[in-house]
């Protein structure tokens, strides 16, 4: 299977124009056409596209999908970005091309790759790189991205002292920045364990840093700053803000213990693919508001007949990541469930002797 690149043919591009009444698209007239000089000039390449595993989606922050690749190749070799309008079908695509509002049209289809000649200056540049190897190269790549080389971290173990009731090096800050947000500390320890194993180092392909692997956008969001992002207590202190951030979100569903499965499902996957899923399962008569029958949609996000559905607003996902993840924390935190909280001195309203009533907000 190759790919086909279509270069839009006409000589109107479309640009968003500034007026005192707003902003406006308006079709900007070139004498030559958007050829491969004023792309390099603008540093922009606009990729159409759709959503699908060959072809786009996001990936915990990293765009990926073969044809997306591909045409990130070939970005790197102009020296300039891509902004992606990711398009419902192929009629959207071909309504964006013939309109002129993209520069490259991108799907899996058997052949060669094809070219307007309205565009001569850039169909011989790609007439001249692309070789049909390159499929098999960035599918490697991009297979690697996803397996071996996913996190690079040490692995540390599981629990530190089970028998002296010590998780990690990390309790005390899990057990501070707990509280605010009403979580278990031992949840949180037990999400931080799958995130990086308790590597404060830690670090994965998509640029995800720390203990609880936080992405340098969300850290920009909620205000850490990105030389801190491997600080444990200001990592910690960020995660557990982003937390409290999508149980705002996730207001609607009542049941604290289940709010809590899609909280930790939206921090892995992503909340609009998990409103997505949710949006489903209503359509087909689950509880929208149950994880058991919610993770089910999360696992079809990675079909075609469900990511490309009507209802479903943000396309492919891989779930059965999100779903495992969910699974992995909720199981390591029913054994660390045993560990007592000791008393830690840096909250004064904590009670000197052990409170042995149960917690209402253990979960």
């Amino acid at each position: 299977m190759a790919v086909l690149l279509l270069l839009s043919c006409t000589e109107k591009r479309q640009e968003r124009v500034v007026t005192p009444y707003g902003s406006v698209l308006d079709s900007v007239e070139t004498s030559e056409g958007f050829d491969l000089h004023e792309i390099q000039h603008s540093g922009q390449m606009i990729l159409a596209t759709i959503s699908g595993p060959q072809t786009y989606y996001d990936y915990h922050g990293k765009q990926l999908g073969t044809q997306y690749l591909l045409v990130q190749r070939l970005a790197d070799k102009l020296g300039v970005g891509i902004r992606v309008e990711v398009c419902r079908d192929s009629l959207e695509l071909c309504a964006k091309f013939a309109e002129g509002q993209v520069d490259i049209v991108a799907w899996p289809t058997p052949g060669n790759i094809e070219v307007s000649k309205d565009k001569p200056l850039l169909a011989a540049e790609l007439e001249g790189w692309y070789k049909p190897e390159m499929i098999d190269e960035v599918r490697k790549e991009e297979k690697d991205l996803l397996t071996v080389q996913r996190v690079k971290r040490h692995v540390f173990s599981p629990m530190l002292d089970k028998k002296g009731g010590i998780i990690s090096h990390y309790d005390k800050l899990f057990m501070q920045y707990s509280q605010p947000i009403r979580w278990d500390w031992r949840l949180m320890a037990a999400q931080c364990y799958q995130e990086s194993t308790f590597d404060p180092k830690a670090v994965s392909f998509a640029g995800a840093k720390g203990l609880m692997q936080i992405m340098p956008g969300t850290a920009d969001l909620l205000g850490l700053p990105r030389d801190k992002m491997y600080d444990p207590e200001q990592n910690i202190a960020a995660a557990a803000k982003y937390l409290g951030q999508l149980e705002g979100k996730l207001s609607d569903i009542k049941d604290r213990v289940e709010r809590t499965n899609f909280i930790l499902a939206s921090y892995n996957g992503g909340i609009h693919h998990i409103r997505d899923a949710m949006a489903l399962a209503q359509r087909d008569g689950k509880n929208p508001h149950r994880w058991r029958d919610v993770s089910e949609y999360v696992l079809k996000l990675a079909t075609p007949k469900y990511y490309n559905d009507p209802i479903v607003k943000h396309g492919y996902m891989r779930g059965s990541e999100t779903v495992d993840y969910v699974a992995k924390i909720r199981q390591r935190h029913q054994g660390y469930m045993g560990v007592k909280t000791p008393h830690l001195g840096f909250h004064p309203s904590q009670p000197r002797k052990a409170d042995k009533r149960k917690n209402k907000y253990d979960i």
